[in-house]
């Protein structure tokens, strides 16, 4: 009897590395962010500046993606006809408002603070889909995990002012983009009843990235110090954007969502590290601390039967 073929993203070994790949990628988009600004000579006060940075790496993603899935052969057929009101939805929330703040909120924290603060996503969806959906239960597991995690993002506000504080423009803006994450993660169950989910995320990308390049350009944002440095990390973060999507929505569909988001508990980790190693930033004591239980408590939220 023949025996039925297990994918290459089945394979235990292979959702490993492909896990571990998207995690890690995502990890190094914080200090790139803040080289990116450096380099192409991006302050503080450019928001219109900072929504084209991110509107054009977003548009390129998206369009990689949906490259990638036309040549692959998926369909873009959409199950009724009003779907495009709920994709433009899922743009705005996905990409668009998502991202501004993320940008906004990166230009004015520490790469490492916001790697960290921004794990606050994961939480919320656990305690967003549970209010949501009657399918997810909250368990004494998932109350454990999101406690542990809370905890670990107040650990950032301990000490002095010369370890960091919270503010509005910095740490307010992560914590927005971290609220339109969980809710576009919650849209992605719906996006699927009606498009293909590698194509919506596609569609997500490029359309919610030509949003934030309008306004953007409307702002009078440009990229005022076009050098090689600023291409690199921009073409750096496109890369990051496509692959990170592209691996993570194929393992996601193809296996229990826990065993994949558990690699998710990397991110705050690599991207504090890499944000201090790439940047200059002081690692202070406490954001070991916080990544920990950041990290703790998304692995005991998804160690369990998912």
């Amino acid at each position: 009897m023949e025996q039925t073929r297990i994918s290459l993203f089945q394979r235990p070994v292979w959702v490993v590395v492909f896990a571990l790949t998207a995690a890690i990628a995502w990890g190094w988009a914080f200090p790139l962010i803040k080289v990116g600004f450096i380099a192409f000579g991006i302050t503080a006060d450019m928001t219109g500046s900072k929504m084209l940075f991110a509107g054009i790496r977003f548009a390129v993603a998206g369009l990689i993606v949906l490259s990638v899935a036309r040549s692959s052969g998926r369909s873009f057929k959409m199950s009724k006809g009003n779907d495009w009101q709920f994709i433009l939805a899922f743009a705005l929330m996905n990409t668009t408002l998502h991202y501004f703040f993320f940008y906004v909120g990166m230009s004015h924290s520490e790469g490492s603070r916001a790697a960290i603060l921004n794990s606050l996503s994961t939480f919320l969806v656990v305690l967003l889909a549970c209010a949501c959906f009657k399918s997810d239960r909250l368990t004494s597991r998932k109350n454990i995990g999101c406690a542990v995690g809370f905890c670990g993002i107040l650990a950032l506000n301990l000490g002095g002012a010369e370890s960091g504080q919270f503010s509005w423009l910095g740490d307010g803006m992560i914590i927005l983009n971290a609220i339109c994450s969980a809710i576009a993660a919650l849209m992605t169950r719906r996006l699927s009843r009606r498009i293909d989910v590698f194509v919506g995320t596609g569609y997500s990308l490029s359309i919610g990235g030509l949003l934030l390049i309008l306004p953007g350009l409307a702002f009078g944002g440009t990229l005022p110090d076009i050098n090689t440095l600023g291409i690199v990390c921009l073409l750096l973060l496109i890369a990051i954007s496509a692959l990170g999507f592209a691996l993570y929505n194929k393992l996601l569909s193809m296996n229990p969502v826990g065993k994949v988001a558990i690699y998710n508990s990397l991110i705050p980790v690599v991207g504090a590290v890499t944000s201090c190693l790439c940047l200059g930033e002081t690692f202070h004591l406490k954001y070991a601390l916080a990544g920990g239980l950041a990290a703790i408590g998304i692995y005991i939220i998804n160690k369990g039967k998912n």
